[in-house]
């Protein structure tokens, strides 16, 4: 298997995202005041990172105001 480097150059891509996708980008623009681009970004870097924590057998937990915990579940 090639190895990736660290930090490749930026690319282009061209994708059809389904209407909740739509939805959520636009609602995280408004709310977060980045563009579509850094929102997708943030989006991508965030599921890489879920995902080296689930392949190293780490959980993803949200802890409410309260305290209590739940287990978040990624299909």
């Amino acid at each position: 298997m090639d190895q990736l480097p660290a930090h490749p150059e930026s690319e282009r891509y061209s994708v059809t995202l389904c209407p909740p996708a739509v939805t959520a980008i636009a609602e995280l623009t408004a709310a977060t005041g980045v563009s579509k681009a850094d929102v997708i970004n943030r989006a991508v870097l965030l599921l890489g990172f879920v995902e080296g924590e689930r392949a190293k057998g780490s959980d993803l937990m949200i802890r409410d105001s309260a305290g209590s915990l739940e287990r978040v579940h990624i299909l």
